[in-house]
Formats: structure tokens, sequence, C-alpha cells
């Protein structure tokens, strides 16, 4: 597509409105006009297309020289941070506030109004700089990601991203309205999936049973989602000439290092190494429990009872107490670390608790005109929810650091290796592990902190299969797409592959609930081909907190410097920056299974 076609869909104004308005400065000053762009997204938020365009337009027609181009990126950096910025403020609105409808309105008209010609204003000046030949410093990753976008982008797909955001939100406010009766206790589907984590098997089974009947309520409207969403994708990877999604997601999420056959060889390593070390605990816990078969409410893929029989550890007991506790944590790793974790709670930035018309689950959105993070999550005072922070806290730690670049395309996790990012996160629940005792200002005494980093480190080894699930079900979807509009067959693949990488697990009496359960992972509704990534940076955060076992504050610098790094180094090289390797063969996985079953066992034998 050329540059022309693009300008057009930036400006789709009508003529008498295509004038510069009144707050438009003089002719003579347009080359200083970017002087009074807002700095604060609040007064930004309230623009629409119509008032932003000048900008746009301005970025388009100013010329782009070796001695212009350092201007032009910063002004197209301030105005593309802004956008990004208010966009992502109000979908954090949709997802704190579900039943704010004003929220929802206001995102569904900055969706409709603004985004759909953002995209083409950024894909316009993508092409402008690379038809240019100019290469700014520090500038080769993200150049390689524009010569891929450039490959992909049609105008016709603005419509279909715009539709495909709503089926989004759709979707969030449906597992929102997740809600339960306990005991006449009103609960949410976070509250609910905690008491898997109980001591009492009748109440984890109860919990199980209950989230399985909302997921059957939910089935149809689900369904038909997932059905739109296939056919949207497919609608936008045939527009871009590919014959299917799967080629389209992988240049679309920027995959140059790996190829769908290597994902595969990754789940057959799992099976090969993993799935023994699975099966080793699986035994220890039967025994322990003094049960003869391992039902999903024993040993849930997100938490589990303690295998032990202790009561569920309950590390905090307010918001407070959490947020307060994970900063003395953090200024043992790293002060620095310490101060943007503070800084995130002073300006309330921080949304933790579970409550009602709050959407599920956790999450970090990068605000990047004001270079800050947000963190959300729906905490209820379990160990998990500690995992959780530090998990989020990695990635917001992740903006701080790669804010120092000036460019947008440098500085975004947007645009950085997915790999690498959920890398950050998950080295941040190592590197933080041995802080988490209360004699370090952490949660948990001696013996519940052993039972806190066994859970974890358990946690750790048992995701590897259930991420092959997920990802492989992914492959079989997309790989056919017809079978997969018919959700009974999706089932049947979900409850196959689920048999193959979790085969402790029984299911007798329980298949339905099997077949329903792959709608409670909301990556395969909405993110497609978006999990092998954890499984990945899983294996890059134990290889990160092997090296801190021998020097932490070695590793720990390290791991700075490659989140400094932003998107100014390829996915093996920012791995190598952290001191360890991007290579998950079976060689490499043995040795993490290895170092953490070691640690499993010396956990349980000190307490």
């Amino acid at each position: 597509m050329d540059g022309s076609t693009l300008r057009r869909l930036v400006r789709p104004r009508p003529p008498q409105v295509a004038q510069r308005s009144v707050w438009a400065l003089p002719e003579g000053m347009v080359p200083h006009m970017f002087a009074i762009l807002p700095a604060d997204w609040k007064v930004f938020s309230e623009w629409g297309w119509d008032r932003i365009s000048a900008y746009a337009d301005e970025l388009l027609e100013r010329e782009l020289t070796p001695h212009s181009i350092d201007d032009w990126l910063t002004d197209w950096s301030r105005l593309a941070r802004l956008i990004a910025e208010t966009f992502t403020r109000l979908i954090i609105r949709t997802t704190t506030h579900t039943n704010d409808e004003a929220g929802q309105l206001r995102f569904q008209n900055y969706s409709e109004d603004v985004m759909p010609r953002a995209r083409a204003f950024e894909q316009a000046l993508k092409l402008k700089l690379l038809e240019s030949g100019l290469h700014p410093e520090a500038f080769d990753i993200p150049l390689q990601r524009m010569r891929s976008d450039a490959t992909i982008y049609r105008e016709e797909n603005l419509a279909l991203h715009t539709e495909r955001e709503r089926l989004e939100t759709e979707f969030s406010a449906l597992t929102a309205a997740r809600a339960f009766d306990w005991d006449g206790q009103p609960l949410n589907q976070a509250q609910v999936i905690a008491k898997l984590g109980l001591s009492d098997r009748e109440t984890r089974e109860r919990a199980w049973k209950a989230l399985s009947e909302c997921l059957a309520k939910q089935q149809a409207a689900t369904d038909r989602i997932w059905v739109q969403l296939l056919d949207l994708r497919a609608r936008m990877a045939g527009n871009a000439g590919f014959s299917d999604y799967r080629s389209f997601r992988w240049q679309e999420l920027g995959r140059f290092y790996y190829t769908p056959d290597d994902c595969k060889a990754f789940h057959a390593a799992i099976q090969e190494e993993v799935i023994p070390a699975v099966l080793r605990l699986t035994e220890k816990r039967k025994r322990r429990l003094s049960i003869d078969h391992i039902r999903v409410w024993d040993d849930h893929w997100w938490v589990k009872p303690d295998p032990q029989g202790r009561p569920a550890l309950e590390p905090f007991g307010t918001i407070g107490q959490l947020t307060s506790t994970i900063e003395r944590v953090f200024s043992c790793v790293d002060p620095a670390l310490a101060l943007y974790y503070r800084t995130l709670n002073h300006e309330s930035l921080l949304d933790l608790d579970a409550r009602a018309n709050k959407a599920q689950g956790g999450y970090m959105q990068e605000l990047p005109a004001s270079r800050r993070a947000f963190i959300f999550t729906t905490a209820v005072g379990s160990s998990l929810d500690v995992v959780t922070q530090l998990h989020e806290s990695g990635h917001a730690f992740h903006v701080f650091e790669a804010a120092r670049w000036p460019y947008h395309y440098q500085s975004m996790l947007e645009y950085m290796p997915v790999e690498f990012i959920e890398c950050a996160s998950m080295s941040m629940e190592l590197l933080a592990s041995p802080y988490l005792a209360a004699d370090r200002g952490g949660f948990y005494a001696p013996p519940q902190l052993a039972q806190a980093r066994s859970e974890h480190l358990t946690q750790i080894l048992e995701f590897w299969p259930y991420m092959a699930v997920v990802d492989a079900f992914q492959h079989w979807v997309y790989e056919n797409p017809d079978a997969a509009r018919d959700t009974e067959q999706c089932d049947e693949s979900w409850a196959a592959l689920h048999r193959l990488f979790l085969p402790h697990l029984d299911w007798t009496g329980l298949e339905d609930t099997l077949r329903l359960c792959w709608r409670l992972q909301d990556h395969i509704l909405v993110y497609p081909f978006y999990y092998v990534e954890y499984g990945m940076a899983q294996l890059g955060a134990v290889q990160l907190w092997a090296n801190a076992l021998e020097d932490s504050q070695k590793a720990v610098a390290a791991y700075r410097r490659a989140l400094s790094l932003g998107n100014t180094a390829s996915l093996p090289d920012l791995y190598r920056a952290a001191g360890v390797r991007f290579d998950f063969g079976r060689d490499t996985l043995a040795r993490a299974v290895q170092l953490i079953e070691r640690t499993i066992e010396e956990l349980e034998g000190a307490y």
C-alpha cells in the first residue's frame, strides 16, 4: 500500500472540516506547532481525530532528512505516546469499573473515532521512514519490525480491528459477570478459584463445580464470541494475503527467531523432561493427601492445596499490607526497584483488590506519555497474589528501565519481544523469593516461607505442561479453522491434549467439565498464540535465578541492564544481556527441571 492511500485514510474529513480551525497556529508557525501539544493525557483525551489530525498531517508532510530525523522522531513519539496512553487509560477503566456505562461509551467512541485513523497514521509514518532510507541511531530492531508490519498492513483491516476490540471488551464483561453465591456470600471468580487452594477437599470440589456451572451457563454467549473472533481473524489474514491465520499472526507478533515447528519441539521436550517430574511430584501428593486419585480440585494448574495438608497461606490481610511489604522486599532486591514501586503506589497506579464490577485476572499496562505503569490485580490475600504482584511489578520495572530511550519505538513494551517481556516479570518472582522471609521484611516465617517457595516452584514445573496444552490447542484451532468453528470439536481437542500433557489428573465422571474449561483461559479467546512465550520466558527466568544463586548482585545488575535495552536489541541479544540463553531445547529444560526438583526437596526437608 502506498503512502498516498494511507494519507487519505488519515484525513477522512469532509472539505469544510479539513481547514485548520482557530486553535491551530498561523501558517508560518506550523513547524513549531508541537510546542503546544499537551503534555497531560487528560487534556489530550478530550481531543478527537479532527484535532489530532493537524499534527498527523504535519508529520506526514514534513521533509525528512538526516538533519531533521531526530526532531521528527521526537515529535512522532510525543504524539504516539499520548494517543497510546489515552487509549490505555480508557481500556483500564473498562476493567476497573465494568458497570461504568459512560466509561464504556468513551472507550467505544475513541476506539471508533481515533484508533483506526491513528493506526493508519502510524503506518503512514512507518512507510515514510522506510522510504527515506534513513537509519536513526539504535533503531535497527524497530526498523526490522516496521518492515515486517508494512508487508501485512491493510486498510480494510482497520474496521475489523475495531470490531475485534469490541468483541474482546464484550468477553471481558462476560468474565467480570461471573458471580457466585457461596452460603449467602457473593463471590467473584478470583475468590472461588482461591478456594481450590484450601485444605478441605469437599470445599475444593464445590469450588470447581461452581466454576464449571458458571462456564456452562455462559457457554452459548462465549461460543458466539469465539466463532465471531475466528471469522474476523480469518478475514484479517486473508486481506493481508495469507492462507491461514497462524502465518499472519506469527508475523504480526514479530516472531523472527522461531517457528511453529520449534513450538511443537518445545511441547515434545516438555513431554520428555517435565511430565516425568510432575508425575513424581504427583505420587508424593497422593501419599501426603492420602488419596488414590488426583482430581482437578486437588491439583489445579492455577492453584492447589498444600501437599502436606497444611492450611493455605494467608500472607496479608489488607491491600495496604500487601503494598508496604512488597516495597520492603524490592528494597532488598535493589533499592531502585523499590523506588519505582513506591512511585506507582503514591500516584494511585495500583488497583489490586477484588471487588464487584471489576474484571478478573491481573495485568500491567504501560502509560507511555507519563513514563509510568498501571498494575491491576484481584487480590484476595493468597500466596498467589504475592507472586502475581511480583510478576506484574517486573513488567512495570521494564517500563521504568526502558523509559530512558527517546523514541517510542525504542522504549514502549508494546514493540518489544513478548518472550523477553515475560522473562522480565517471571524473573522478578524468583529474584525476590529469598526476601519474602519475615525477618527480612517479607511475609513469611521460615516454615511458611519454605511452603510458599515450594508451592511456587511446583507451580512453575507444572505450568509447562499446561502451557503446552494451551499452545498446542491453538495450533490445532488454526490448522483446522473449519473444525474449530464447531465448539464441540474444540471441546474434544482440548480434552485430548489435556490428558496427553496432564496425565496425572483423573477426570472420571467430570468429562463435561474438562471439555468446558478451555473457555476459562482468556488468552485462547482474546490473545491468540500469546501463551508459549510464558513457557519460553519461564525457562529464561529459571536460568537467571540459577545465576542469582551464584551471585545475586551480579544477576540483578544483568537483569536491569537487559531491561534498560528496551527495543534496541534482538531477542537472543536481550537474553544474552541478562546472562542467559534464548533456548528451549531439551538439555536446557532438563537442567531447569533438575534445579527446581532439587530445591523443592531441600525446602520440604528443612521443615
